[in-house]
C-alpha cells in the first residue's frame, strides 16, 4: 500500500524552517503571557487596535484601552515577521494560485467565525490547546474538522483556485 502523502511532500523545503518557526511562536507566546498573563490570541489583539478609531463600547473595554499600545506592537511584529522573512529567503511573490474575491470572501468568514467562536486560531490552537482548556479542545477540533470536511467537499467538485 502507498502513503497518501510522502513525507518530502510535507515539508518540500525540509522541516528546518517548521521547527524554527515554531520554536519561535512559542517562545513569544509564553514571553507575552509570562510579561502579561494575556494568551497571545491574534484575534483580540486586533480587536483591541480598534480602539483607537471607533468609539464603540465593545472595542473600549478597559482591558483593550490599557494594553492596546504592547498589542499593536504585537500586531506590527507579525507584518514585520513576514517582511524579514522575505527579505531573509528573497521570497517577494505571491505565494497562493487563490483568487482575490476568494481570499476577501475566507477572511471575512474567518472574521465572523472567531467572533462566534470567542477567538482564533492562535488563541485557542496555541495558547488554549497549550493549556490544556477545554474550550480550546473543542473549537480547534471543529475548526480542522470543518477545515478538512470544506476541503474534501470542494475537492470532490473540482473547485480549484
Amino acid at each position: 500500500m502507498e502513503p497518501l502523502v510522502t513525507f518530502g511532500e510535507l515539508f518540500p523545503y525540509g522541516i528546518w524552517r517548521y521547527a524554527v518557526g515554531g520554536a519561535l511562536i512559542g517562545l513569544g507566546t509564553a514571553a507575552i503571557y509570562l510579561g502579561t498573563a494575556v494568551p497571545a490570541g491574534a484575534s483580540t489583539f486586533f480587536e483591541s487596535t480598534l480602539s483607537y478609531v471607533s468609539d464603540l463600547p465593545r472595542f473600549n473595554r478597559a482591558k483593550y484601552v490599557a494594553s492596546r499600545d504592547w498589542r499593536v506592537a504585537f500586531t506590527l511584529s507579525i507584518v514585520a515577521g513576514a517582511a524579514v522573512y522575505a527579505v531573509g529567503f528573497g521570497d517577494f511573490g505571491w505565494t497562493t494560485r487563490v483568487s482575490w474575491w476568494r481570499l476577501l470572501g475566507g477572511g471575512f468568514l474567518v472574521g465572523v467565525g472567531t467572533r462566534i467562536g470567542k477567538g482564533c486560531t492562535s488563541g485557542h490552537g496555541i495558547c488554549g490547546v497549550g493549556s490544556v482548556a477545554p474550550t480550546s479542545l473543542v473549537n480547534v477540533a471543529t475548526f480542522l474538522g470543518v477545515a478538512i470536511v470544506t476541503a474534501q467537499i470542494l475537492q470532490s467538485l473540482g473547485v480549484s483556485p
